[in-house]
């Protein structure tokens, strides 16, 4: 997720929703009232633990769920001695839609990534790499490239651990090497998910509210691409020669069903782009058909698995082979939920912000007073302080009156605009947690110039080719 210094874009954070309370002609009027400034401190104050959760180890969903349930109950109130009924009750059924749909499209994603990761799919790519007996430069373009590549589909913190458990694994005797590396791993895995509906969360959101088709997306894949390669060809220079030792082991880690599980993955996002351009029908839906495919395989691999534990004679005595089967439900449980909390809690909290009604104060700073172009350029840089996802929900809730081409900017410069701070990115704090004294907010400070150059360039290519 994306951390630090809220300040900067605390009135754009307060702003989402003021849209759905502009049509509904009996929402008060809150921007100066005290319950308003209350639920502006509540926001700032859960959004600071946010924050903080790195030094005081306080899962980042506590706050914020909490901050969203105390802004509703501050506004039920108000509207309920007003003498105002249904407006808050229909903002939160509002709201709480957005969410259910994110909500479900990302657990079937999730579920489908821990079961890649159970049957050991990561694992032998990492295996693969380590046995080719690639340089230091090579590794460096292959796991950036990979990064790139593989989170267009894959979440870029999933992409961005597994490419860092290589570096890690071939360049424990080149800290320089595993600084660099992670560095072009954030960068690639941020570019890349910038380009598709399903490579990170904000583009998720504005392909699920409609404002862009499926196919427009990849217009931003030569922008996205020039993000990567600008900061990377600037770090190859500073690269270590020579090679790693060659791992001990080549042993295949690939278990049964594991390619298998990969088709039906390339196949349940092929049935929600199909749902939605075809059938009209919303993605989430094409995405829970899409799980049903797992469900069903994972009965005939679970049977076969039981069987196979039950003939063997390694079974360890009292244990029941269903315990070493596969179980669609074991992964669902292992998602993330912790993020899929917190996105509760910051779309309700930040909806109910805008509910009282400063989203439409602050779409006129920024779209019309700023300009789009400089709007949306703004909102990348600040998407390097503060999440990205708050930040892509008030635009969405703003819904300004842009061109495609601009849609298209603000879902760049959000998506890539994290690669500038190392707390940018869910995929830069997980890599300092994972390679730790080796990559950190320093070191990845240290190139961010390269990385602006980068993203200003994207910017330019951008409007060269879709302009």
């Amino acid at each position: 997720m994306k951390k630090h210094l809220l300040l900067p874009a605390v009135g754009l954070l307060s702003v989402s929703g003021s849209a759905w309370a502009a049509e509904t002609t009996r929402a008060l009027n809150l921007i100066h009232h005290p319950a308003g400034y209350l639920a502006i401190a509540i926001f700032v104050i859960g959004y600071i633990l946010v924050m903080l959760e790195e030094k005081i180890h306080l899962a980042k969903s506590k706050p914020m769920l909490m901050a969203a349930g105390l802004i509703w109950i501050l506004l039920a109130v108000v509207y309920s001695n007003a003498g105002v009924t249904g407006e808050v009750e229909e903002a939160i059924r509002h709201n709480f839609l957005e969410y259910a749909e994110l909500f479900f499209f990302l657990l079937v994603a999730m579920t489908y990534i821990n079961a890649m990761l159970e049957r050991g799919v990561f694992d032998q790519l990492r295996i693969w790499l380590l046995g080719k007996g690639f340089g230091y430069r090579r590794l460096f373009w292959i796991t950036g490239s990979l990064a790139f590549l593989i989170s267009p589909v894959a979440d870029n913190l999933t992409t961005a651990l597994i490419m860092c458990a290589v570096v890690m694994a071939v360049g424990r005797d080149s800290p320089a090497f595993v600084s660099l590396a992670c560095i072009n791993i954030v960068v690639g895995a941020n570019a890349g998910g910038a380009f598709s509906p399903f490579g990170d969360i904000t583009t998720l959101m504005v392909w699920q509210k409609g404002i862009l088709p499926f196919q427009d997306f990849f217009q931003l894949f030569l922008p996205s691409l020039v993000n990567f390669l600008v900061p990377a060809l600037l770090m190859h220079l500073a690269l270590p020669k020579g090679q790693p030792m060659a791992p001990e082991s080549h042993n295949r880690v690939l278990r049964p069903g594991g390619l298998v599980i990969c088709g039906l993955f390339l196949a349940t996002i092929a049935t929600a782009i199909s749902f939605h351009q075809f059938l009209h029908i919303p993605p989430v839906f094409g995405m829970m058909t899409g799980l049903a495919y797992l469900k069903i395989f994972g009965y005939f691999l679970k049977r076969h698995e039981e069987y196979q534990w039950q003939e063997s004679s390694e079974t360890p005595p009292g244990d029941s082979s269903s315990e070493h089967s596969f179980d669609v439900f074991a992964h669902i449980a292992r998602s993330e939920w912790d993020t899929l909390f917190f996105f509760y809690g910051v779309i309700l909290a930040v909806g109910g912000l805008g509910f009282i009604g400063y989203l439409g104060l602050m779409s006129n700073t920024l779209y019309v007073d700023l300009g789009p172009t400089t709007a949306n350029v703004m909102i990348g840089v600040i998407s390097s302080l503060v999440d990205n996802i708050p930040v892509m929900f008030a635009v969405l809730t703003m819904n300004p009156d842009m061109p495609e081409l601009q849609w298209l900017l603000v879902t760049l410069t959000a998506g890539v605009g994290g690669s500038l701070l190392s707390v940018g990115s869910a995929a830069g704090v997980a890599l300092m947690g994972q390679a730790r004294g080796h990559y950190t907010f320093l070191s990845h400070l240290k190139w961010t110039p390269a990385i602006a150059l980068g993203y200003g360039a994207s910017i330019w290519v951008h409007f060269l080719v879709n302009g």
